[in-house]
Protein backbone atom coordinates (compact mmCIF):
# COMPACT_ATOMS: atom_id res chain seq x y z
CA UNK A 1 0.00 0.00 0.00
CA UNK A 2 1.54 3.31 -1.13
CA UNK A 3 -0.67 5.90 0.55
CA UNK A 4 1.82 8.68 -0.13
CA UNK A 5 0.71 8.65 -3.77
CA UNK A 6 -2.93 9.32 -2.89
CA UNK A 7 -4.05 12.80 -3.90
CA UNK A 8 -6.87 15.05 -2.73
CA UNK A 9 -8.21 15.08 -6.27
CA UNK A 10 -8.55 11.30 -6.24
CA UNK A 11 -10.32 11.36 -2.88
CA UNK A 12 -12.71 14.04 -4.09
CA UNK A 13 -13.52 11.97 -7.20
CA UNK A 14 -14.19 8.94 -5.02
CA UNK A 15 -16.46 11.00 -2.75
CA UNK A 16 -18.30 12.38 -5.79
CA UNK A 17 -18.99 8.87 -7.12
CA UNK A 18 -20.23 7.76 -3.70
CA UNK A 19 -22.42 10.85 -3.39
CA UNK A 20 -23.94 10.73 -6.89
CA UNK A 21 -24.05 6.96 -7.38
CA UNK A 22 -22.38 6.88 -10.80
CA UNK A 23 -19.21 7.90 -12.58
CA UNK A 24 -21.17 9.87 -15.17
CA UNK A 25 -23.02 11.96 -12.58
CA UNK A 26 -19.82 12.50 -10.62
CA UNK A 27 -18.05 13.66 -13.76
CA UNK A 28 -20.79 16.17 -14.48
CA UNK A 29 -20.67 17.50 -10.93
CA UNK A 30 -16.89 17.92 -11.09
CA UNK A 31 -16.83 19.24 -14.67
CA UNK A 32 -14.45 16.52 -15.88
CA UNK A 33 -14.84 13.55 -18.20
CA UNK A 34 -16.06 10.17 -17.02
CA UNK A 35 -12.86 8.45 -18.29
CA UNK A 36 -10.79 10.85 -16.19
CA UNK A 37 -12.65 9.79 -13.05
CA UNK A 38 -12.43 6.10 -13.99
CA UNK A 39 -8.68 6.37 -14.50
CA UNK A 40 -8.10 8.20 -11.22
CA UNK A 41 -10.24 5.73 -9.25
CA UNK A 42 -8.38 2.80 -10.82
CA UNK A 43 -5.05 4.37 -9.84
CA UNK A 44 -6.36 5.03 -6.32
CA UNK A 45 -7.50 1.44 -5.89
CA UNK A 46 -4.14 0.16 -7.16
CA UNK A 47 -2.29 2.35 -4.65
CA UNK A 48 -4.53 1.30 -1.76
CA UNK A 49 -4.62 -2.34 -2.80
CA UNK A 50 -8.33 -2.68 -2.07
CA UNK A 51 -11.58 -2.31 -3.96
CA UNK A 52 -13.18 1.03 -3.10
CA UNK A 53 -16.32 0.99 -5.27
CA UNK A 54 -18.69 -1.79 -6.24
CA UNK A 55 -21.72 -1.95 -8.45
CA UNK A 56 -25.11 -2.53 -6.88
CA UNK A 57 -28.71 -2.36 -8.10
CA UNK A 58 -28.88 1.20 -6.79
CA UNK A 59 -25.70 2.31 -8.56
CA UNK A 60 -22.06 2.63 -7.49
CA UNK A 61 -21.64 2.15 -3.72
CA UNK A 62 -18.55 2.26 -1.54
CA UNK A 63 -16.95 -0.82 -0.02
CA UNK A 64 -15.90 -0.67 3.64
CA UNK A 65 -12.49 0.51 2.44
CA UNK A 66 -14.06 3.13 0.18
CA UNK A 67 -16.21 4.40 3.02
CA UNK A 68 -13.12 4.75 5.21
CA UNK A 69 -11.40 6.73 2.45
CA UNK A 70 -14.34 9.14 2.21
CA UNK A 71 -14.25 9.57 5.98
CA UNK A 72 -10.56 10.40 5.71
CA UNK A 73 -11.44 13.08 3.15
CA UNK A 74 -13.98 14.54 5.61
CA UNK A 75 -11.28 14.79 8.28
CA UNK A 76 -8.82 16.31 5.81
CA UNK A 77 -11.37 18.90 4.71
CA UNK A 78 -12.08 19.78 8.35
CA UNK A 79 -8.37 20.25 8.99
CA UNK A 80 -8.06 22.43 5.91
CA UNK A 81 -11.00 24.57 7.05
CA UNK A 82 -9.38 24.99 10.45
CA UNK A 83 -6.13 25.95 8.75
CA UNK A 84 -8.02 28.42 6.58
CA UNK A 85 -9.56 30.05 9.66
CA UNK A 86 -6.16 30.18 11.34
CA UNK A 87 -4.56 31.84 8.34
CA UNK A 88 -7.42 34.32 8.19
CA UNK A 89 -6.69 35.11 11.82
CA UNK A 90 -3.06 35.77 10.97
CA UNK A 91 -4.17 38.22 8.31
CA UNK A 92 -6.77 39.99 10.43
CA UNK A 93 -6.36 39.79 14.20
CA UNK A 94 -8.98 42.50 14.65
CA UNK A 95 -11.71 40.06 13.59
CA UNK A 96 -10.45 36.86 15.17
CA UNK A 97 -11.71 34.89 18.14
CA UNK A 98 -10.29 33.95 21.52
CA UNK A 99 -11.45 31.57 24.25
CA UNK A 100 -10.57 32.63 27.80
CA UNK A 101 -10.52 30.49 30.93
CA UNK A 102 -10.72 32.13 34.36
CA UNK A 103 -10.30 30.40 37.71
CA UNK A 104 -13.27 31.15 39.94
CA UNK A 105 -11.32 33.46 42.27
CA UNK A 106 -10.40 35.68 39.30
CA UNK A 107 -14.02 36.25 38.32
CA UNK A 108 -14.07 39.26 40.64
CA UNK A 109 -11.82 41.25 38.31
CA UNK A 110 -11.36 39.35 35.03
CA UNK A 111 -14.70 40.42 33.48
CA UNK A 112 -13.73 44.08 33.95
CA UNK A 113 -10.39 43.44 32.27
CA UNK A 114 -12.06 41.60 29.40
CA UNK A 115 -14.51 44.48 28.99
CA UNK A 116 -11.54 46.85 28.71
CA UNK A 117 -10.01 44.61 26.04
CA UNK A 118 -13.31 44.42 24.18
CA UNK A 119 -13.55 48.21 24.03
CA UNK A 120 -10.17 48.29 22.28
CA UNK A 121 -10.95 45.35 19.97
CA UNK A 122 -14.71 45.23 19.39
CA UNK A 123 -14.37 42.94 16.36
CA UNK A 124 -12.82 40.06 18.30
CA UNK A 125 -15.22 37.33 19.39
CA UNK A 126 -14.70 36.16 22.95
CA UNK A 127 -15.78 33.06 24.86
CA UNK A 128 -15.42 33.03 28.66
CA UNK A 129 -15.19 29.90 30.80
CA UNK A 130 -15.12 30.10 34.61
CA UNK A 131 -14.22 27.10 36.76
CA UNK A 132 -12.05 25.81 39.55
CA UNK A 133 -8.35 25.34 38.90
CA UNK A 134 -8.66 21.66 37.94
CA UNK A 135 -11.36 22.43 35.36
CA UNK A 136 -9.35 25.26 33.80
CA UNK A 137 -6.20 23.13 33.61
CA UNK A 138 -8.15 20.36 31.89
CA UNK A 139 -9.65 22.87 29.43
CA UNK A 140 -6.13 24.06 28.59
CA UNK A 141 -5.04 20.47 28.11
CA UNK A 142 -7.94 19.81 25.71
CA UNK A 143 -7.27 23.05 23.78
CA UNK A 144 -10.75 24.28 24.72
CA UNK A 145 -9.32 27.62 25.85
CA UNK A 146 -6.49 29.73 24.45
CA UNK A 147 -5.55 31.90 27.42
CA UNK A 148 -6.22 31.32 31.13
CA UNK A 149 -6.12 33.65 34.12
CA UNK A 150 -4.89 31.83 37.21
CA UNK A 151 -3.08 32.44 40.47
CA UNK A 152 -0.67 29.55 39.96
CA UNK A 153 0.58 28.39 36.53
CA UNK A 154 -0.11 24.66 36.05
CA UNK A 155 3.03 22.65 36.71
CA UNK A 156 1.56 19.59 35.04
CA UNK A 157 1.56 21.23 31.59
CA UNK A 158 4.29 23.08 29.65
CA UNK A 159 3.12 26.68 30.01
CA UNK A 160 4.12 30.22 29.12
CA UNK A 161 3.11 32.47 32.02
CA UNK A 162 3.11 36.28 32.20
CA UNK A 163 2.45 38.21 35.41
CA UNK A 164 -0.71 40.33 35.52
CA UNK A 165 -0.29 41.77 39.02
CA UNK A 166 -0.19 41.05 42.74
CA UNK A 167 -2.70 38.70 44.35
CA UNK A 168 -2.86 39.22 48.15
CA UNK A 169 -4.42 36.77 50.61
CA UNK A 170 -5.81 37.56 54.06
CA UNK A 171 -7.77 36.00 56.92
CA UNK A 172 -11.37 37.15 57.32
CA UNK A 173 -13.78 36.94 60.24
CA UNK A 174 -17.29 38.15 61.10
CA UNK A 175 -17.53 41.59 62.76
CA UNK A 176 -18.22 40.13 66.21
CA UNK A 177 -15.18 37.83 66.28
CA UNK A 178 -12.96 38.25 69.42
CA UNK A 179 -9.82 38.89 67.32
CA UNK A 180 -11.31 41.74 65.28
CA UNK A 181 -9.90 44.58 67.39
CA UNK A 182 -6.52 42.98 68.14
CA UNK A 183 -3.39 44.22 66.37
CA UNK A 184 -0.41 42.29 65.02
CA UNK A 185 -1.95 38.96 65.89
CA UNK A 186 0.55 36.12 66.19
CA UNK A 187 -0.45 33.34 63.75
CA UNK A 188 -0.21 30.92 66.68
CA UNK A 189 -3.38 32.47 68.09
CA UNK A 190 -5.27 31.01 65.12
CA UNK A 191 -4.44 27.42 66.07
CA UNK A 192 -7.72 27.03 67.97
CA UNK A 193 -9.88 28.65 65.30
CA UNK A 194 -12.21 26.79 62.96
CA UNK A 195 -11.27 27.42 59.32
CA UNK A 196 -13.53 27.19 56.32
CA UNK A 197 -11.37 25.97 53.43
CA UNK A 198 -11.41 25.51 49.67
CA UNK A 199 -10.82 22.09 48.10
CA UNK A 200 -7.23 20.68 48.32
CA UNK A 201 -6.42 21.49 44.66
CA UNK A 202 -7.29 25.16 45.18
CA UNK A 203 -4.38 27.59 44.99
CA UNK A 204 -5.72 29.48 48.02
CA UNK A 205 -5.92 26.27 50.07
CA UNK A 206 -2.35 25.32 49.19
CA UNK A 207 -1.07 28.82 49.97
CA UNK A 208 -2.84 28.74 53.35
CA UNK A 209 -1.39 25.35 54.23
CA UNK A 210 2.10 26.52 53.33
CA UNK A 211 1.71 29.70 55.42
CA UNK A 212 0.65 27.82 58.54
CA UNK A 213 3.18 25.02 58.01
CA UNK A 214 5.99 27.60 57.89
CA UNK A 215 4.58 29.10 61.11
CA UNK A 216 4.55 25.63 62.71
CA UNK A 217 0.79 25.74 63.21
CA UNK A 218 -1.93 23.18 62.56
CA UNK A 219 -5.38 24.72 62.08
CA UNK A 220 -8.71 22.95 62.40
CA UNK A 221 -10.87 22.55 59.31
CA UNK A 222 -14.52 23.14 60.09
CA UNK A 223 -15.82 22.68 56.56
CA UNK A 224 -14.52 22.22 53.02
CA UNK A 225 -16.32 24.49 50.55
CA UNK A 226 -15.66 24.70 46.81
CA UNK A 227 -16.90 28.28 46.37
CA UNK A 228 -15.51 31.60 47.59
CA UNK A 229 -19.02 33.02 47.67
CA UNK A 230 -20.21 30.25 49.97
CA UNK A 231 -17.13 30.61 52.17
CA UNK A 232 -17.85 34.32 52.60
CA UNK A 233 -21.48 33.68 53.50
CA UNK A 234 -20.45 30.97 55.96
CA UNK A 235 -17.99 33.32 57.67
CA UNK A 236 -20.67 36.03 57.88
CA UNK A 237 -22.98 33.44 59.46
CA UNK A 238 -20.37 32.68 62.13
CA UNK A 239 -19.41 29.16 61.05
CA UNK A 240 -15.68 29.96 61.19
CA UNK A 241 -12.96 32.14 59.71
CA UNK A 242 -11.20 31.77 56.37
CA UNK A 243 -7.96 32.36 54.52
CA UNK A 244 -9.05 33.90 51.23
CA UNK A 245 -8.05 36.05 48.28
CA UNK A 246 -8.37 39.74 49.13
CA UNK A 247 -9.71 40.27 45.61
CA UNK A 248 -12.89 38.35 46.46
CA UNK A 249 -14.03 40.35 49.50
CA UNK A 250 -14.03 44.00 48.42
CA UNK A 251 -17.83 44.37 48.61
CA UNK A 252 -18.30 42.58 51.94
CA UNK A 253 -15.47 44.45 53.66
CA UNK A 254 -16.82 47.73 52.27
CA UNK A 255 -20.16 47.09 53.98
CA UNK A 256 -18.43 45.68 57.11
CA UNK A 257 -20.09 42.29 56.83
CA UNK A 258 -16.56 40.85 56.88
CA UNK A 259 -13.44 42.05 58.69
CA UNK A 260 -9.82 41.44 57.67
CA UNK A 261 -7.83 40.29 60.70
CA UNK A 262 -4.48 41.96 61.34
CA UNK A 263 -2.28 38.84 61.23
CA UNK A 264 1.51 39.05 61.32
CA UNK A 265 2.91 37.97 57.95
CA UNK A 266 -0.28 38.81 56.07
CA UNK A 267 -1.35 39.77 53.52
CA UNK A 268 0.52 36.99 51.81
CA UNK A 269 1.16 38.02 48.23
CA UNK A 270 1.39 35.87 45.17
CA UNK A 271 0.69 36.77 41.55
CA UNK A 272 -2.03 36.60 38.96
CA UNK A 273 -0.83 35.11 35.68
CA UNK A 274 -2.04 34.98 32.08
CA UNK A 275 -0.99 31.57 30.78
CA UNK A 276 -1.13 29.53 27.60
CA UNK A 277 0.31 26.25 26.38
CA UNK A 278 3.93 26.52 25.28
CA UNK A 279 3.50 24.05 22.43
CA UNK A 280 0.37 25.75 21.05
CA UNK A 281 1.26 29.09 19.43
CA UNK A 282 -1.28 31.81 20.09
CA UNK A 283 -3.38 33.07 17.22
CA UNK A 284 -3.27 36.86 16.73
CA UNK A 285 -6.47 37.61 18.68
CA UNK A 286 -5.34 35.48 21.62
CA UNK A 287 -1.88 37.05 21.45
CA UNK A 288 -3.47 40.52 21.67
CA UNK A 289 -5.40 39.44 24.78
CA UNK A 290 -2.30 37.94 26.41
CA UNK A 291 -0.45 41.21 25.83
CA UNK A 292 -3.35 43.29 27.13
CA UNK A 293 -3.66 41.26 30.34
CA UNK A 294 0.05 41.50 31.13
CA UNK A 295 0.35 45.20 30.26
CA UNK A 296 -3.00 46.56 31.46
CA UNK A 297 -4.55 43.85 33.62
CA UNK A 298 -3.28 45.22 36.96
CA UNK A 299 -5.44 48.33 36.40
CA UNK A 300 -8.52 46.16 36.92
CA UNK A 301 -7.41 44.47 40.15
CA UNK A 302 -9.37 45.48 43.27
CA UNK A 303 -7.55 47.62 45.81
CA UNK A 304 -6.12 45.90 48.87
CA UNK A 305 -8.72 45.93 51.62
CA UNK A 306 -7.61 47.21 55.00
CA UNK A 307 -7.99 45.77 58.47
CA UNK A 308 -10.47 47.44 60.80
Amino acid sequence: MVMRNVTLRQLRMLAAVVRHGSVTAAAQAMAVTAPAITMQLRQLQDDVGLALIERSPGGMTPTAAGLEMTRALTRIDAALEECKATLAGFRDAAHGAVSVGVVSTAKYFAPRALAGFRRLHPGIEMKLTVGNRAAIVEALRRHDIDVAVTGRPPEELPMEADVIGEHPHVVIAPPDHPLVFQRRIDPAELAGETFLMREPASGSRQLMERFFAEAGITVRMGMQIDSNETIKQAVIAGLGIAFISAHTIEAEVGTRRLIVLDIQGLPLRRQWFAVHLRDRPLMPAAHLLQQFLTREGRRYLPGLVETI
